[in-house]
């Protein structure tokens, strides 16, 4: 980094991160509550960054997918994924979020892909794999993109499967997100947990395993294809030295990503890496750390087809573990389903699983419980009582019961 931007880098390490979410505008129009609006994210449209940090798991707005906490830098995903839908046309894609959990990147492509693509979203670690699941169908079912996913043909699989698994079922895409399992030095102001765990052994077991896993994958990205390789990590081995390999061994070119001067994102760190790399670094960039790197596949360009992404939705369930979104699958069944608006301290019991009493004139079967116009969930109601159908393994089991934040609101 050099001696002054160490220095600066270092005693950012000792300040407070910030917090920041990203909201979920795809159909719904939502905003931040005055109170905690802390500004923009510059390069993310739909982040804001909050005054403080809110206890986020008593918001039902946050379980019923309105906004997804967010490490601003990482919400950069969103705009490098939106400069290259624009290069390849905003054609319907085929798309893999190769190390996907727990789904900020994810949601993020969601809302850059255009109409008619095909994402894959994968976890190998299946504990993660659920939480991704989770979060993805809250985000999807606050949308109202499970209500219209035929018409749109836009299709959502979750799967928990290797890099490996993928090319051994012959799989194609056209855009691959590989953010990779890193030494997370990203995280040492946030977690005091990572510092100590970090090593130059894990550093060195962390660079083998992200060349592993892109060469795993790279026969699954079609020619002509993107790669976006990030990291959560600032040192060179798993950065630039990791791009450089890919590039030279693998077949690829960099890709420049625009960006604002006033971003203050840093380049490369190595003299003898000329491809283009954007570096967050605490103290010059408003956020953690992230590197991320753009890289395109040598050979004509091939895109997918149609025909291709249908084939691709019937292979992934065919032939890998692909995980069921049967809560949003229930939504889209009781679309039609009266709505119960609960109040906040209604809508914490009902996520915490608990009995709700519903008002004696709600018709008997199955209803949507409801938090400000947004559904959380399901409930069947039989007369004496309502069976709460909220998912078991989702459900808020913190004992502390504090005051609601309101931080965020639909417009109306």
């Amino acid at each position: 980094m050099g001696t002054e931007r160490y220095q600066r880098f270092s005693e950012a390490l000792d300040e407070a991160p910030s917090v920041s979410i990203r909201l979920n505008r795809w159909t719904e129009p939502v905003r931040v509550a005055d109170v905690w609006n802390g500004g923009a994210v510059e390069w993310c449209p739909d982040g804001v960054y909050l005054k403080g940090r809110p206890s986020f798991t008593f918001d039902p707005m946050l379980h019923a997918g309105a906004y997804y906490v967010q490490e601003a830098s990482s919400m950069f995903a969103s705009h490098v994924l939106r400069q290259l839908v624009g290069r390849l046309g905003n054609e319907p894609l085929a798309m893999l979020d190769l190390c996907a959990a727990p789904g900020g990147k994810t949601t993020c492509a969601l809302q850059a892909l255009p109409a008619g693509s095909v994402l894959v979203a994968n976890e190998p670690m299946r504990n993660r794999a659920s939480v991704l699941c989770e979060n993805l169908q809250k985000w999807l079912s606050f949308s109202g993109e499970w209500e219209g996913t035929a018409d749109r043909g836009f299709s959502v699989a979750v799967t928990s499967n290797y890099a490996r698994d993928f090319a051994k079922a012959r799989l194609s895409f056209d855009l691959i997100m590989a953010d990779v399992p890193c030494s997370g030095e990203g995280m040492f102001r946030k977690d005091s947990g990572a510092v100590g765990e970090w090593s130059e052994e894990h550093v060195d077991r962390c660079w083998r395993l992200q060349r592993d896993i892109v060469a795993d994958i790279w026969p699954c990205l079609r020619p002509g294809g993107y790669l976006v390789y990030a990291t959560c990590t600032f040192n060179t081995k798993e950065n630039e030295e990791n791009v450089q390999w890919i590039a030279r061994q693998l077949g690829a070119e960099g890709v420049v990503i625009p960006v604002e001067q006033d971003w203050n994102i840093t380049g490369s760190l190595l003299e003898d890496c000329p491809l283009p790399v954007c570096r967050f670094i605490p103290g010059y960039t408003r956020g953690e750390g992230l590197f991320m790197a753009v890289l395109r596949k040598h050979g004509d360009e091939v895109r997918s087809t149609a025909k291709t992404r249908r084939e691709l939705i019937q292979a992934v369930e065919k032939r890998l573990h692909r995980l069921s979104m049967d809560h949003l699958t229930a939504l889209h069944e009781a679309a039609e389903a009266p709505c119960v608006e609960l109040n906040a301290a209604q809508a914490v019991a009902y996520l915490r699983r608990e009995a709700v009493t519903l008002p004696p004139d709600v018709p008997r079967g199955m209803v949507r419980m409801c938090f400000q116009g947004a559904v959380l969930g399901l409930a069947k109601n039989v007369g004496n009582r309502a069976n709460n159908l909220y998912p078991k393994e989702w459900r808020i089991k913190s004992t502390h019961v504090p005051e609601p934040a309101a931080i965020v609101e639909r417009e109306l």
